[in-house]
């Protein structure tokens, strides 16, 4: 839309009201101020206008959307799954790597599934399941308590910020 032949109302450069104008007049203004114009809103009558830096004005607007983006891959879960036969040091890397999430802020979710005769050995498999968690030396607390089921177990854990 063309704003050639219309009054528009402009916001000058430090936030202040310059009143409404013509549409010409601001353009002018902006050339002379060395800065550019910019549409606030269309749907006002008079049309919204600023003065300012075009590009300042972008970068801070994309630096508010990575932000945003950010946080929502912060609220991912991660999963870590861990083996009825896994070994000792198997289980302290993985335990590392849920405390390197944890300290990120995300919740960890931990799965011990049992396939074929390992459904045999529940009690084996809790135990495990508790060793695994007592290598885990942050404190955390469950966001989904520990369940257990003929197919395996499972938590969900986050840090805990109160101690």
């Amino acid at each position: 839309m063309s704003y050639e032949n219309q009054e528009i109302h402009l916001i000058g450069l430090n936030g202040e009201n310059m009143g409404v104008i013509s549409y010409a007049e601001a353009k002018e203004l902006a050339l002379d101020k060395k800065c550019d114009l910019i549409k606030v809103s269309d749907k006002a009558i008079p049309p919204i206008f600023k003065l300012g830096d075009f590009g300042k004005i972008k970068y801070m607007e994309e630096k508010k959307k990575r932000k945003e983006q950010l946080k929502q891959r912060q609220d991912v879960e991660k999963t870590i799954r861990i083996n009825f036969n896994e070994g000792i040091h198997d289980l302290m890397v993985k335990s590392k790597r849920v405390m390197e999430f944890l300290e990120d802020g995300r919740r960890v979710r931990i799965e011990m599934r049992l396939a074929g005769r390992e459904k045999a050995h529940a009690d084996l498999s809790r135990e495990k399941f508790k060793q695994f968690m007592d290598l885990i030396t942050l404190p955390y607390k469950f966001f989904k308590s520990v369940s257990f089921m003929p197919g395996g177990c499972e938590a969900t854990i986050m840090l805990d910020k109160k101690i």
